[in-house]
């Protein structure tokens, strides 16, 4: 089903760190248990300049557990607007690549603010889902990704 899925936000010169992290905190922190749990072990925090000399902090976490992944997709699916919602099944041939991956962009705001929605822009919390299906097969991959979020 779902292999791993990769969350990458960046918090620009000109943005409040902690408010990033928290943005993207949003979507790690609800635990399939119920319970609170601390992010720091799962959020790789780099500091780095851009093209121009401009800093900034790019977090990212790496979501391995299969019930932490199946959590994380429900919450995912469970709160996003019903427009979204059609957006997504009118795009997800375009979002899934050949390597299986479906790609997402959320927007950082909506998500500080505690929203699921999507976002064209790249400033965003970028989410990366990996399908497993063996042996590999894009159209059964497309099947998984319209159960987990269609």
């Amino acid at each position: 089903m779902i292999h791993y899925i990769d969350l990458r936000a960046i918090a620009h010169s000109t943005e409040d760190p902690a408010r990033v992290r928290k943005a993207l905190d949003f979507f790690l922190l609800p635990s399939p248990e119920g319970e609170d749990r601390n992010t720091d072990d799962i959020v790789e925090v780099i500091d780095a300049e851009g093209h121009y000399g401009n800093r900034m902090t790019i977090f990212s976490a790496h979501v391995p557990r299969k019930k932490d992944l199946k959590a994380l997709a429900a919450f995912i699916r469970q709160h996003m607007l019903p427009e979204d919602v059609e957006l997504l099944r009118e795009e997800m041939p375009d979002r899934l690549d050949d390597d299986q991956v479906f790609h997402i962009r959320l927007d950082k705001q909506a998500a500080f603010g505690e929203q699921v929605k999507l976002t064209s822009s790249s400033d965003a919390i970028i989410v990366r889902v990996k399908i497993e299906t063996y042996p590999k097969n894009r159209q059964k991959a497309g099947l998984i990704v319209e159960e987990l979020f269609g």
